[in-house]
């Protein structure tokens, strides 16, 4: 059964960025949003969705992909709501920034069914900011979007497939990996850099003061290692708490290597730390040029 009626829960920057996506690429079906009232109606003025709920139980009625773009915490209990009362033919996925307690929710819920209604999935993708105010159809070109599905589930027929279709269609690229396997590396490549930020942000806060001109007076690098730090908790309040063994873990080897550069400030150990970090933009400016050479070939 094609997908003709979408509902996305939570129509705040990624799920009205998803919703807004799918307009821009022709998804010619209905739309139905499910949040609170002040934003469904920020999110019908803005073109993102056709009609809205407050309630998630009806605001599925109908449709055919259920879409949850809450926060972690949220998503564990809107599994829990949700699964009694979705027909057979709906596809349930989140856009959880976590998986494994997600995924493990999802088997709960479904049971031996899991791998027919429930695909875990997350987009690399957001802003600082948060809200509808701020979704934009573009927010996922080029972006990474995972999928943690489960054993012997298969994303190559009926609405996995035309899901996965509409993924690529508004620009992001499926990347497949285990529950586990994404935690562990999302705790390196988006949690640890948040909380980087934050602590670098609330450091100078502290040093100097919270009305110093810091971001005026500083450079580039200030500017962009610190932009992350506006992220709003109670996002990544639910990450730190649903990914905490990971993000502790990550957290104590950056605060070993920062003491081990504190305690090399005036030996040759600082160069080689230089010289170990500029591998990492070699190795993607090497990717990058060997995509362009492939892209090249292929014209």
């Amino acid at each position: 059964m094609p997908i003709r009626q979408i509902t996305v829960i939570g129509t705040g920057l990624i799920g009205g960025s998803f919703a807004l996506a799918l307009r821009k690429r022709g998804f010619a079906g209905r739309i139905i949003g499910c949040d609170r009232e002040p934003t469904l109606k920020r999110a019908k003025t803005g073109g993102a969705i056709d009609t809205g709920y407050t309630k998630p139980t009806e605001a599925v009625r109908g449709s055919q992909l259920v879409v949850l773009a809450t926060p972690v915490l949220a998503i564990l209990d809107l599994l829990q709501r949700l699964a009694p009362c979705l027909p057979a033919n709906t596809l349930l996925t989140d856009v959880g920034s976590t998986k494994t307690l997600v995924a493990e929710r999802g088997l709960s819920v479904f049971g031996k069914n899991a791998r027919k209604r429930f695909l875990p999935g997350h987009p690399m993708a957001g802003k600082e900011q948060s809200g509808i105010e701020y979704a934009g159809a573009d927010l996922f070109q080029n972006a990474v979007w995972f999928l943690t599905p489960f054993p012997e589930q298969s994303l190559n027929e009926g609405i996995f497939a035309e899901f996965a279709g509409w993924i690529d269609q508004i620009g992001a690229r499926i990347a497949i990996m285990p529950p586990a396997e994404h935690d562990h590396l999302c705790a390196w490549i988006s949690h640890l850099p948040q909380m980087l930020s934050t602590a670098l942000a609330a450091s100078l806060v502290e040093e100097f003061g919270a009305d110093a001109p810091l971001l005026s007076m500083g450079g580039r690098a200030l500017h962009e290692m610190t932009r992350i730090s506006a992220s709003p908790y109670a996002t990544w309040r639910d990450i730190a708490i649903s990914n905490k063994k990971n993000l502790e873990e990550s957290l104590l080897k950056l605060e070993q290597r920062l003491a081990h550069i504190r305690e090399n400030l005036s030996t040759r150990q600082l160069a080689q730390e230089f010289e170990q970090a500029q591998g990492l933009r070699k190795t993607a400016e090497s990717t990058t040029e060997t995509r362009s050479h492939g892209a090249e070939k292929n014209r």
